[in-house]
């Protein structure tokens, strides 16, 4: 088998019995196009811990907020304050 090709067998239910449980197929590449694909790739800009760090701590940031708004709206309306669960 090369390494553009797949195999798989797939079971079926004595109910529901499925013709072709064997497949066979092939990968077809327009490599050509690839090519130029790959060629037009532009490097990765170099990004610091210190950036990273920044972004994560902002997204933990608005996830809390966002939390906390919507636990507020949850507690504000009565109709759907039943969806809080309370630890004992």
């Amino acid at each position: 088998m090369s390494s553009v090709e797949f195999v798989g067998m797939v079971a079926d239910n004595p109910e529901d019995k499925i013709e072709l449980k064997t497949f066979h197929g092939e990968i077809v590449n327009d490599h050509a196009a690839l090519k130029k694909e790959i060629e037009a790739y532009q490097p990765l800009p170099k990004i610091s811990a210190g950036i990273v760090e920044r972004n994560y701590l902002r997204i933990k940031e608005d996830v809390q907020k966002i939390i906390q708004e919507v636990m507020e709206s949850l507690l504000n309306d009565p109709t759907r304050m039943h969806l809080i669960v309370r630890k004992s």
